[in-house]
């Protein structure tokens, strides 16, 4: 590899020095599809002499082979490394590269301009420092473009390079270049973003990239790396207020144990006063240790590993913050999210919410509004969809320590996880904790859930019976509640018509309402088991996220999910109510098993087949597990 420096060969230990104190800017490209984003990459990589011989030689007959450029090199093949992304010439996934000049260590994220990878531009994002916003001088501002700067502006980086890229193919016009930024300020100023540097340039020439270019001898501004080399790094993050989410509790034996974790945000020293939050245990640092022994001082940037003057129970997930300024404690937020899963946000339904290395169940709220990026007009929204950003309110399990975005990435920006598959589906920023959050919370009672069971001589759970309209759910149900009364037991049947006559009667048959339907439903069940009784709910509860959201509801063995497996053409053939006849006739809407998906568990405690069991045999077979389970061990 041919270096920019001389002290590589001069002076390898020099090299390394001063390389190991270079300032380090992440930055990212980002724009519409074929603005030139790979091919900027690229050419910066090979300006500044970070590609090995081989590189070169292996870029020299990929661009033969599948180059763009006519034989020519072709320097977006340089991160384009998927098959798929040089069969198509586009950007798909994220890729990072790393190189250096004599004055700064770069990091830079190549993410995808097209529409459906919006995602894979925020995570390249979210690290970033500085973005680099790619436009095609033939086409000027684009809708990806909006989308975007209004993510940039969103995600809090403040340093942007407006490339106005292929100027060579508008004969390096300066009114053409005008136009295009005149047009972009207004954007700008609609979204808030106070300013940004405007290029005009050739990625694939080499243009105003590495040294100013005699084609545009109309602009007086920096070339790229110029300006890459001297963006200001923000001190923000040294000068706030301390911040260290704890990844690891370490204990390598029994004289030691300290708390590990990158620090966020903001300085601390041995003998500084800190809180372990949410819990808010107040107590002093020890010791700041690392693999190269103790420090004096730690900052923002540095993995360290604390001890604490106190025991204090700290666990993954929680925050060591400075005492005078700890981050906020809350269940509830309002937040804004870019939801980026082909299948659309579900209201009420539970995610994994990630913040830091706290990970808690959330549920959001159907949205305030959803954002059209072209107009920024607050648009009314049910739900969001694939790439869709909106504000919305969500509801944690467990209290979380948190600050507003704007006041801190690392602990105001989290992901959504859907609980089934494990994918990211959404990404967010909190803007604050809602007031009721503060003003609510759990009235310590003397009697307890199992004391009231005790009393009433039983073991408190819920038999969950789960599967489509006429599998015989409810007949079941009643069966075994009769049974269940004969035994002394002390139970309540909540039957999915009856509860719609009056807790749920304002909810429909959408996706959004079946959610809300199970959720209150669930909760319901909840009181009612801590009120010691065995309670029967027969719905047909269609989602496999909001059955194990009311499992988890309730405390390990109380949840018993029974799968009525009755196969839809026998259900149908025995419509007592019609219904399948309705839905095939186009009269009900949103009807499971028609035109409404069913999924059925996937490891039940029970399951029932009804068309080798009688209803009354079914119920007979769960009333036996129930007692079988209340016997004394």
């Amino acid at each position: 590899m041919a270096h920019q420096s001389t002290l590589i060969a001069d002076d390898i230990d020099a090299y390394l020095k001063a390389h190991e104190v270079k300032g380090l800017l992440r930055f990212l490209t980002c724009g519409s599809v074929d603005d030139g984003k790979s091919t900027l990459i690229g050419r910066l990589l090979y300006d500044s002499k970070m590609i090995f011989e081989d590189q070169l030689a292996a870029l020299e007959a990929d661009s033969r082979r599948v180059g763009t450029q006519g034989g020519e090199i072709d320097f977006a093949l340089l991160v384009d490394g998927l098959a798929a992304e040089r069969e198509q010439g586009i950007t798909i996934d994220v890729a990072y590269r790393f190189f250096s000049t004599d004055k700064r260590k770069f990091i830079v994220a190549d993410t995808p301009g097209h529409e459906q990878y919006t995602r894979n531009m925020v995570t390249g994002a979210s690290t970033a420092d500085a973005a680099i916003i790619l436009i095609d001088a033939r086409k000027g501002v684009l809708t990806q473009t909006r989308r975007h700067s209004y993510l940039v502006n969103l995600l809090g980086i403040r340093h942007v390079v407006l490339a106005i890229n292929k100027m060579d193919l508008v004969d390096w016009s300066q009114a053409r270049f005008d136009e295009i930024v005149a047009d972009y300020r207004i954007f700008a100023d609609q979204i808030g973003l106070e300013a940004f540097t405007a290029i005009p340039m050739s990625a694939l020439r080499g243009d105003n990239i590495t040294e100013p270019s005699p084609r545009a001898r109309w602009y007086q501004g920096p070339p790229l790396l110029r300006w890459l080399e001297e963006a200001p790094l923000d001190a923000e993050a040294v000068e706030a207020p301390f911040r260290m989410p704890v990844q690891w509790v370490n204990r390598p034996n029994l004289d030691f144990r300290g708390f590990s974790g990158f620090i966020a945000a903001g300085a601390v020293h041995p003998g500084d006063k800190v809180k372990v939050m949410p819990s808010g245990r107040e107590t002093s640092v020890a010791r700041i240790v690392t693999k190269d022994g103790d420090l004096g001082r730690a900052v923002a940037g540095q993995s360290i590993t604390l001890t604490l003057t106190d025991e204090v129970d700290a666990s993954r997930g929680d925050v060591i913050a400075a005492a005078g300024q700890p981050p906020g404690v809350a269940d509830q937020f309002e937040c804004t999210l870019v939801w980026f899963d082909d299948e659309a946000m579900m209201p009420g339904r539970p995610y994994l919410l990630k913040l830091g290395a706290r990970t808690v169940s959330a549920q959001v709220n159907e949205p305030k509004y959803k954002i059209n990026v072209n107009t920024l007009e607050h648009l009314a929204a049910t739900r969001l969809e694939l790439n869709e950003i909106g504000v919305c309110n969500l509801q944690l399990d467990a209290a979380i320590a948190f600050d507003p975005y704007v006041e801190g990435k690392d602990l105001g920006g989290f992901i959504l996880i859907d609980r089934i598959t494990n994918r990211t589906v959404g990404a967010g920023m909190l803007h604050f904790a809602l007031r009721r959050s503060q003003n609510i919370h759990w009235q310590a009672l003397d009697l307890d859930g199992a004391a009231r069971a005790a009393q009433k001589g039983q073991t408190a759970r819920v038999v969950w019976l789960t599967g489509l309209s006429g599998a015989g759910k409810s007949t079941i149900a009643n069966l075994l509640e009769k049974r269940l009364h004969t035994a002394g037991r002390h139970t309540y049947l909540l039957d999915g018509d009856n509860v719609r006559h009056g807790l749920n009667k304002d909810l429909g048959f959408t996706e959004e309402d079946r959610v809300e339907n199970i959720r209150r439903v669930a909760e319901v069940a909840k009181l009612m088991v801590d009120a010691g009784l065995i309670v029967l709910v027969s719905f047909i509860s269609p989602f496999r996220a909001e059955r194990r959201m009311a499992r988890e509801l309730m405390a390990q063995g109380q949840f018993i999910e029974v799968f009525i497996d009755t196969p839809l053409a026998e259900a149908e053939r025995r419509d007592v109510k019609g219904l399948y006849k309705k839905a095939r006739a186009g009269q009900l809407k949103n009807f499971t098993g028609v035109d409404s998906p069913y999924e059925p568990p996937e490891h039940p405690e029970i399951r029932i087949d009804t068309t080798s069991l009688t209803a009354e045999a079914a119920a007979e077979r769960i009333f036996a597990r129930l007692i079988e389970e209340d016997r004394p061990g």
